[in-house]
């Protein structure tokens, strides 16, 4: 049971290039795991890097990173290169000598299971040449013939039984193991390797599936903290103007009832001088002498400073419309919170877009047998601007004769690609992809419909997307830089500012039934204020410190 389960892990660890066990394993981006070298020595043929075993294709060679937790897995089980030596050694044919030479005995070249003998080439002979001999079953040189017998029956083991997992004889098929599943060996050992090949890819699985999920959890605590902040803010900012709200409602409560108090208090006062001059003149009323009542009583005489109160009155602070005017404050208080977080989670949203599409980076060159005659392409093929010298050169079906354009070196079929190109200081450009049938001898019409998904520049500052009719684009900020992304299954072509990571447009639910190839326009010099060229660049990957804010 032990060796058993010894030997189930061994095969949980093998590549499945060169079936050993991991020599410092790498993962690709499609999860599978490999020896660096097995993999390498796979993509260093000609053609793309393609997964062996989903055979995924990459149109630009991955970086490969060691798998930490592969390699750590592998040597806690004590599955180095010795043991896959040792392995190896039980499968492999090693170097067999001669049974009948003497000293120093020579390397055989068969083994004859009759015999129980090996043989070296002269020793080989008679097997060869006598007729009794020529009936013995000879096969590759090995060891220990004796345990390739029956112990039986004495005949070869030429057969598997697949029902009692065991290698027989003929004898024992007929005698002991008939109506059982029987193979050859060679069948066998096929389906041996096939079912570690499963075992392995089912694991790989798994890995894969974890890793996503463990990425899907990462994305998930992202999205919580950036919705948490995002409706934070939007809750504050509520909580803001309701205790403004109430702070102007009691505010204006407080005035009200200030004032009313102060003239409350005003005529109180009033009230008190009008009672002392009363009392005064009800005292000297008593008095039987007129003159001197006359000349005392000052009640007659109104005290000074008394206030004509008919025409005071106290206004109420109007509370009428408070909260509707609150909420309308709140409405637009929230609709530029919105708005902000909006435009924030939909910048992050596309930087993150173009870093994914920027992960399908190829090498394009521009193809010099396709250039119209006046395009002057650069030595590195990078480049390639508009002269007024027409060059002449042999006629070719591939070659544009009008239109002044060219086409990559590079073709596409499948998969996803992407490149950019440089259009700073020019006032007229077109740029995108054309299918490999597009009219090259007359005038080209930018519409999907003639075979070209392009975006194009006219007149400095006039953005047209090659629609049928054609669609104007209004980009926050002119272009430098042009980034094009295919995804050839999905059918779907974009265009984007690698700067600001927006995106200018997209064609989309494409029907692509052709080879696709990267296009070029410098367009028309316009006296040379278009001269500049078009620039294939290297991509660089976008991070935050590139963005233009």
């Amino acid at each position: 049971m032990s060796s058993t389960s010894e030997r189930s892990s061994e095969e949980t660890f093998l590549c499945s290039i060169c079936l050993e066990v991991f020599s410092e394993p790498v993962s690709t981006p499609c999860g599978h795991n490999f020896c660096r070298r097995c993999i390498s020595q796979v993509w260093d043929t000609d053609g793309p890097c393609t997964c062996p075993l989903c055979k995924e294709v990459f149109h630009s060679r991955p970086q490969l990173k060691v798998n930490t937790l592969l390699k750590e897995v592998v040597s806690g089980c004590n599955l180095d290169k010795n043991k896959s030596k040792s392995m190896d050694e039980n499968l492999v044919f090693k170097e067999v000598q001669c049974d009948v030479c003497s000293e120093p005995k020579l390397k055989a070249l068969k083994s004859c299971l009759v015999c129980l003998s090996s043989f070296c080439e002269s020793h080989l002979q008679p097997h060869l040449t006598v007729s009794g001999l020529k009936r013995h079953q000879l096969m590759e040189p090995v060891e220990n013939l004796e345990d390739r017998m029956c112990p039986t029956h004495q005949r070869p083991l030429e057969l598997y039984c697949a029902t009692d997992e065991k290698c027989i004889c003929v004898m024992c098929s007929v005698l002991e193991h008939k109506n059982h599943e029987l193979l050859s060996l060679e069948e066998a050992c096929e389906r041996r390797r096939s079912s570690q090949l499963q075992t392995q890819q089912r694991r790989q699985k798994i890995q894969e599936i974890q890793s996503l999920l463990e990425l899907s959890e990462t994305e998930a605590l992202r999205e919580r903290a950036v919705g948490l902040q995002a409706f934070t803010a939007l809750m504050q900012s509520v909580q803001r103007r309701m205790d403004l709200f109430l702070e102007e409602l009691q505010e204006k409560q407080s005035r009200s009832h200030r004032q009313a108090q102060d003239l409350v208090q005003r005529l109180e006062q009033e009230i008190c001088d009008l009672e002392q001059s009363g009392a005064e003149a009800e005292r000297l009323s008593r008095s039987l002498d007129p003159l001197h009542f006359l000349q005392r009583c000052p009640a007659l005489t109104p005290p000074a400073g008394l206030k004509k109160w008919s025409s005071v009155s106290f206004e109420l602070e109007t509370y009428e419309g408070s909260v509707t005017r609150a909420l309308y404050e709140l409405e637009n208080s929230l609709s530029q919170e919105f708005n902000k977080h909006f435009q924030e989670l939909a910048s992050e949203f596309n930087k993150a877009e173009l870093r994914r599409v920027q992960q399908y980076a190829v090498e394009v060159t521009l193809d010099p047998d396709t250039a119209q005659p006046n395009l002057a392409l650069s030595e590195d093929l990078k480049q390639v601007h508009l002269t007024d010298v027409k060059k002449q050169l042999p006629d070719s079906p591939l070659r544009f004769y009008q239109s002044p354009c060219v086409l990559g070196k590079q073709s596409f079929s499948s998969g996803s690609f992407y490149f950019e190109v440089q259009v700073k200081g020019k006032t007229e450009w077109d740029l995108g992809v054309a299918q490999e049938s597009i009219n090259r001898k007359g005038k080209i019409t930018a519409a999907p419909e003639y075979g070209l998904w392009a975006i194009a520049l006219r007149n400095k500052d006039e953005y047209i997307a090659g629609t049928s009719p054609p669609i104007p684009l209004f980009p926050q900020r002119a272009p430098q830089k042009v980034g094009v992304f295919v995804d050839y299954e999905k059918g779907l072509v974009s265009f984007y500012d690698p700067y600001s990571a927006d995106l200018l447009f997209s064609f989309t639910n494409c029907c692509f039934r052709e080879k696709l190839f990267p296009y070029f326009g410098p367009c028309l010099n316009k006296g040379g204020s278009n001269s500049a060229p078009l620039v294939l660049t290297a991509v660089e990957t976008l991070s935050s410190d590139k963005v233009q804010k």
